[in-house]
């Protein structure tokens, strides 16, 4: 166990940078709109690209920031890292996400891209935490709600189906909590902006 260990300094860099890669800017970039970070929300993710941009631009930034972390993880599972290994790796890729070095740690909300980490380590907490977003979503049309509400969910889900990720699981919702933090003001005001 101590030598795929040895390895995991240089995947936590790996999944902080490939967390860092905003799908949000790329996307824009590449359909020649604005940067989502100066409009709207001014955050770089799937909510303010559906806001400012449509559907399409949002779910082409959903399937950048939920996949861009799955290479590096898939290579820890296949090295033989221990649960809690994976989720530290998991972890840098949220926090490459959130915090970017090279946009001045000046980046997203982390929900698409927990949502990537978790589909590779815990699978069916992933299916029960994007069936409660879509829900919520659909029913009370406001982003935010969804997002925290299934972060706040993902640590029970993964009590029951995935036990060995719990203290990861935690790690990632409270990540994800911390980053809404702003939202969580805006709904005590009643001023979050609708899907």
């Amino acid at each position: 166990m101590a030598a795929p260990l040895i390895l995991l300094p240089p995947l936590v860099v790996l999944g902080y940078l490939s967390g860092s890669w905003l799908g949000a800017l790329s996307v824009c970039r590449l359909a020649g709109v604005g940067d989502p970070r100066l409009s709207g929300s001014f955050n770089p993710g799937f909510s303010n690209v559906l806001r400012l941009h449509g559907r399409r631009l949002a779910l082409a930034t959903l399937v950048v920031d939920a996949a861009k972390g799955m290479p590096v993880l898939g290579l820890a599972i296949l090295l033989g890292l221990p649960p809690w290994a994976q989720g530290v790796v998991g972890l840098a890729v949220l926090l490459g996400h959130s915090y970017p070095l090279w946009h001045r740690f000046r980046g997203g909300k982390a929900v698409a891209s927990a949502f990537g980490v978790m589909l590779v380590l815990t699978p069916g907490v992933a299916a029960v935490c994007a069936a409660l977003w879509v829900l919520l979503a659909w029913r009370v049309r406001t982003a935010a709600v969804a997002s925290l509400s299934s972060a706040a969910a993902a640590p029970l889900a993964s009590l029951w189906l995935a036990p060995d990720y719990v203290i990861v699981v935690i790690a990632f919702t409270l990540l994800v909590l911390g980053r809404h933090v702003l939202n969580i003001q805006r709904l005590g005001r009643g001023k979050e902006p609708p899907l």
